[in-house]
């Protein structure tokens, strides 16, 4: 009998991500996420995997901080990677001036002990390295008007022994994620790493006066031969426009030359390797009136052309990577309740999906251009190492065998695609997890469980939103992927833009009834629940419908009026809800809390989560809902987690999360009296 599958269990998986393959194709790196010996946090290793699969994997990385920030290779199989591990050369400093620094580090192709290379005091933060030289990229985040790093390190040391925390902002956004920005900015570096035991020589800052400049994994990359960097450059317009832009940085002079020029937004760039084209993910700047676009384009970097690319296919193109002789281009994209890999061959455009089997992702091509590494997931799989052949259409991909942690996990439960038609005659589908003990004898209660984004897709394994760890309790989980859903064309964008509580909700009541018209599972005893826009379609439910025995609601929208002026960056929402000074109707008519009074009235259970340090969707929601439900008299319970954000990482704050939420459905839908957790 299988082990069954609880947090505790889940917590004990490797969790693999951001896989890489050497220029020679002999060394495969994947980053394996495990939780921390103090059982507090996770922490991160590397690893490297066989090829060939005939060898298990060996770790390459040790250290108390984890590596995180990228890791990269340089041609001669070096490993670079950012770590916050201490220098060991360099004595640790002690007091108010301890602090961690994310350095680089250089592993040796042949093993070895991994050397710091370069160590800005900000650390490090993204990474690129070119193909065919020692030339790297990478992000370190800069006081304002340091001339150096040694002047950026001189500012931060004035600040900490003057016990100063304050920020002064002079610009808008001041916030992202879960921190504020400052007083740091991210600033682009170009560097060398010199062969031997020599750490590298002074990195120059490739664009010294950015202020608002910034860039996440993914939107830079280096040329093969490092002559020059290409970054997506985000700099604050006039409100609502934030412009990001392709700049190519000359990494030898710094010169920087627009490749774009605000006709679009970009998020994700990849230098051909003959250096000549640069392969883009384009966004459009939308409005009330025009959803958002996203399309593949490739750039003449000499003259700033462009060419439209695998548009038949309508699909949201991500990561777009290279074949080895820039005749090839792959990506992936959320398909149809999976996410695939597709190839296109150029010059022709032809387009091929190259696998039709769960959640493909970090596609690392071989140096013959014969086949593709990537990470493989599924709604009931967790990611694992595979392989496929480069041409071939709708493949299966197949495992690589390397031995880290278990080849697979027994979750105990079945998952079915459930589909239907939706209010105006679309298809629309569902995955739906259900324990294998239900049976028309034995009906599972269902929770429907709506995703975020709202732009996404229920397609991959997920940790934070786990089915079968309700499945394992004996409830069914609804995944449905309404109107907003990515991987279903555009039009599938169209039908939920601007209309939060439309389509999307009325496509939500849709697939639960056909959930629900199935023998093994009970119409009587039926719970929603959701994160971010997830939860904004748990507290629209909660006053549009009394169908639901209780709701979960996690860092939900609430007031979108209110959420512009606190959100990390509300004018965002105005691309599709309009400006709310001029006309707040659009906000005010998709807010959840304009209807109180039917909240009132129906009174369904919300269990209410939040953390603290969300500033995507602040704690001002669930407290403003909070508020709300006591003064109206709705029942329900909150769960507020002062050390987490949008997410809740901690592995102790996960298994409160999981358990606060299981007692809860327990409660509603199978009249268990709550027990609360006693560290709660």
């Amino acid at each position: 009998m299988s082990e069954p599958f609880t947090i505790d269990r889940m917590l004990q998986l490797p969790r693999l991500s951001s896989l890489r393959l050497s220029p020679d194709g002999r060394r495969l790196v994947v980053a394996v996420g495990t939780v921390a010996p103090d059982g507090k946090k996770m922490a991160t290793a590397l690893w490297q995997v066989d090829p060939e699969g005939s060898a298990p994997a060996r770790r390459l990385t040790r250290s108390v901080a984890g590596e995180s920030g990228g890791h990269a290779f340089l041609p001669d199989g070096s490993l670079l990677f950012a770590s916050a591990r201490p220098d060991p050369d360099v004595k640790a400093p002690s007091g108010d001036d301890a602090h961690p620094v994310r350095s680089l580090w250089l592993l040796p192709a042949d093993g070895g002990e991994a050397r710091p290379v370069m160590s800005p005091d900000g650390g490090v933060d993204g990474l690129a390295a070119a193909r065919a030289s020692r030339a790297v990229a990478f992000g370190a985040l800069v006081h304002r008007g340091a001339a150096d790093l040694a002047a950026d390190e001189a500012k931060e040391k004035a600040r900490r022994d003057a016990g100063v925390q304050a920020l002064l902002f002079e610009d808008y956004p001041v916030r992202h994620w879960d921190h504020y920005l400052g007083p740091r900015h991210r600033h682009l570096y170009g560097a060398v790493i010199p062969e031997g035991e020599a750490k590298a020589a002074d990195a120059r800052d490739l664009e010294p006066a950015a202020g608002g400049f910034t860039f996440e994994d993914g939107a830079m990359d280096i040329a093969p031969d490092g002559s020059f960097v290409v970054a997506v450059r985000r700099v604050p317009g006039g409100f609502p426009e934030t412009w990001d832009d392709l700049v190519v940085y000359d990494t030898a002079t710094g010169a920087a030359r627009q490749l774009t020029h605000g006709e679009a937004g970009y998020i994700e760039c990849a230098v051909s390797p003959d250096g000549r084209t640069v392969a883009a993910t384009r966004v459009t700047y939308a409005s009330p009136a025009q959803p958002e676009r996203y399309s593949l384009v490739l750039i003449d970097v000499a003259s700033g052309a462009q060419r439209e690319i695998a548009g038949e296919a309508d699909r949201r193109p991500e990561a777009p990577t290279w074949g080895p002789d820039s005749s090839t281009l792959f990506f992936d994209s959320d398909d149809a309740g999976l996410h695939s890999a597709y190839r296109v061959d150029l010059p022709e455009g032809r387009v091929t999906r190259l696998t039709a089997a769960g959640h493909v992702s970090d596609l690392c091509v071989t140096p013959d251009g014969s086949a593709v590494y990537a990470l493989l997931s599924g709604i009931a799989t967790p990611p694992r190492v595979v392989r496929f052949d480069a041409r071939a259409a709708d493949q299966s991909p197949r495992e690589v065998a390397n031995g880290i942690g278990e080849a697979g996990v027994e979750v105990g439960s079945l998952v079915d695609r459930v589909e239907t038609a939706a209010a105006d005659g679309t298809v629309i589908g569902a995955w739906l997890v259900r324990p294998a003990s239900a049976s028309p004898d034995a009906k599972a209660p269902l929770v429907v469980m709506v995703h975020g984004g709202p732009l996404s897709s229920w397609n991959s394994w997920h940790w934070r939103w786990n089915p079968h760890l309700l499945a394992a309790r004996g409830f069914a989980v609804l995944l449905p992927d309404p109107a907003f859903s990515t991987g279903y064309g555009q039009r599938m964008i169209d039908r939920g833009w601007g209309q939060w509580g439309g389509n999307p909700f009325t496509d939500v009541m849709a697939l639960t009834d056909a959930a629900l018209g199935r023998p093994d599972v009970d119409p009587s005893r039926v719970a929603l629940m959701g994160g971010s826009y997830g939860g904004y379609m748990a507290n629209w439910v909660a006053g549009h419908t009394d169908r639901f025995r209780c709701i979960v609601t996690h860092a939900s929208l609430y007031e979108l009026v209110g959420f512009h002026g606190t959100t990390d960056h509300g004018p965002a929402w105005e691309h599709e809800m309009g400006d709310v000074y001029a006309d707040p109707s659009g906000y005010l008519r998709w807010s959840p809390r304009e209807f109180l009074a039917e909240i009132a009235r129906v009174k369904t259970p919300l269990l209410v989560i939040h953390g603290e340090l969300d500033a995507r969707v602040p704690v001002s929601e669930a407290l403003t809902l909070w508020t709300d439900m006591q003064r109206l008299g709705v029942p329900g319970r909150f769960l507020y987690f002062p050390d987490e954000n949008h997410w809740v990482l901690k592995p102790q704050n996960a298994r409160l999360w999981y358990g606060t939420v299981l007692a809860f459905l327990d409660e509603h839908l199978n009249g268990v009296s709550f027990e609360r957790d006693a560290l709660l």
